[in-house]
């Protein structure tokens, strides 16, 4: 059976190649960011966990004032705040920074809770057993930590590539901007592009998810 005229002229070579390409920017951005804030998130963490003096304290102040401000309120912020005091970047760094900044101050809770959940018990006996903090908390705290985080952090990355979608705002050319482009063109490329955009996004994140169900089967072997 032919596919509506709607649905073909949608899905014509040139408009799938448009889609394929804000896919490629929506992956770019999501990839820095996912890396970035990864990095930024476990050392917030760590240090909360261990409890640097005034470190700790003021992390934790920059955390919370963070998880409680929408992610869009970031966005606007990176692009048009921040050049009121002469820093400028791209729309592309723009979206990276605020997706860094923003999923950083969760991925530093779930390394928390993670660490955290470590028995107490295994820290006072590595202690006794001669290991200094740093030690015991590279050895012993540290990789039993990782393999409970990953549920949540995946879940985590999951909505951070979603949440690119938040920067059609600040017209970056992803996936979202090239889809809301193609439906204006024509009344009935909302459906069959829409449908396009929603599988791509499926197909993402639903990899995402496969892989951290293969880690969460695998560690627990090792351990």
């Amino acid at each position: 059976m032919d596919l509506p005229l709607g649905f073909q002229d949608a899905y014509a070579p040139a408009n799938l190649r448009f889609l394929a390409e804000g896919l490629l920017v929506t992956l770019g951005v999501s990839v820095l960011a996912i890396a970035f804030s990864f990095v930024l998130g476990c050392l917030v963490g760590i240090v909360r966990y261990a409890r640097v003096p005034v470190a700790a304290r003021l992390l934790g102040i920059g955390v919370e004032l963070i998880r409680n401000l929408p992610l869009l309120l970031l966005i606007f912020f990176t692009r048009f705040a921040l050049p009121e005091i002469g820093i400028r970047m791209s729309v592309f760094w723009c979206a990276v920074t605020a997706l860094t900044v923003f999923e950083a101050a969760m991925i530093s809770e779930i390394v928390r809770g993670g660490l955290r959940s470590v028995d107490k018990g295994q820290i006072e006996a590595a202690r006794a057993s001669g290991l200094t903090y740093t030690q015991c908390l590279r050895h012993i705290i540290l990789p039993q930590a990782l393999r409970r985080m990953v549920p949540p952090t995946v879940s985590q990355f999951i909505s951070l590539i979603k949440d690119t979608s938040l920067a059609v705002i600040i017209s970056l050319p992803e996936l979202m901007h090239h889809a809301k482009i193609l439906t204006g063109v024509r009344y009935d490329f909302v459906i069959p592009v829409l449908l396009a955009v929603a599988v791509m996004y499926f197909a993402v994140n639903y990899l995402l998810s496969l892989v951290a169900k293969k880690l969460e089967t695998r560690e627990p072997e090792r351990a």
